[in-house]
């Protein structure tokens, strides 16, 4: 008698040393469904948390790594050994330094200004600055503080004024014409003391002014230009 075949549309028995056969087609999409949602999404990686001095920030990697040699961009986007960086029970890096001054440093790397709030002082930023070794914060907090320091040798600011009489029709030939520097402060009308025919002639007195220089040894000097008529 003939041996009958396996029935139509079954799988076919393991074989005699029990290998399993082929998996379908529907379990092998199955399992390779399963494993890619255990996968993370390719948008977190672009996030990163960091733990400042117990104080968390949440910034993205292409701002951390503005600065190719900074620590951020070393710790966050070439992360070795060299650096012995830890994480929190979070998972967010750990730097052991002050919060408060982070935020410029890390605004100065979303839109490349520094902004530092009134109540914060330059000295800090800078230092925070240096530590993260970031060069172009370094030089702008620098110059920021130079020019404080000479706005305050320099004391109050002083103005000195002129006083200038024209007639009516040589007005704005005298505004157009004022040298660099001398700002419009007033304008008086004194009337009119003569004409010329039957048109009368007013007259006005213009007071402008102009900051004082500082010279290099403390000396307040007037300037010598004069505003031409």
């Amino acid at each position: 008698a003939m041996a009958e075949g396996p029935p139509r549309g079954r799988t076919p028995s393991p074989g005699p040393g029990g290998t399993p056969g082929p998996p379908s087609p529907r379990a092998a999409g199955a399992a390779a469904g399963s494993a890619g949602a255990q996968s993370p999404p390719a948008a977190a990686s672009k996030w990163v948390r960091l733990n400042v001095g117990g104080t968390y920030f949440v910034s993205t990697r292409q701002t951390l790594c503005r600065e190719p040699k900074s620590f951020l961009c070393r710790l966050c986007c070439q992360e070795g050994p060299e650096l012995g960086s830890d994480k929190d029970e979070t998972g967010a890096y750990l730097i052991d330094r002050d919060p408060t001054y982070f935020g410029p440093i890390l605004n100065y790397l979303r839109h490349g200004k520094l902004i530092i709030n009134k109540e914060l002082a330059e000295e800090g930023v800078l230092e925070e600055a240096e530590f993260y070794n970031i060069a172009s914060l370094v030089r702008l907090v620098k110059e920021r503080i130079r020019d404080n320091e000479n706005r305050t040798s320099q004391g109050p600011v002083k103005h000195v004024y002129r006083v200038l009489q024209c007639q009516e029709e040589e007005l704005t030939q005298m505004v157009s014409t004022m040298s660099d520097g001398w700002k419009f402060e007033q304008l008086i009308s004194i009337g009119s003391s003569y004409n010329y025919g039957n048109e009368d002639q007013a007259e006005f007195l213009c007071v402008v002014s102009r900051e004082l220089n500082n010279s290099t040894n403390g000396i307040v000097k007037e300037p010598s230009e004069k505003a031409k008529v």
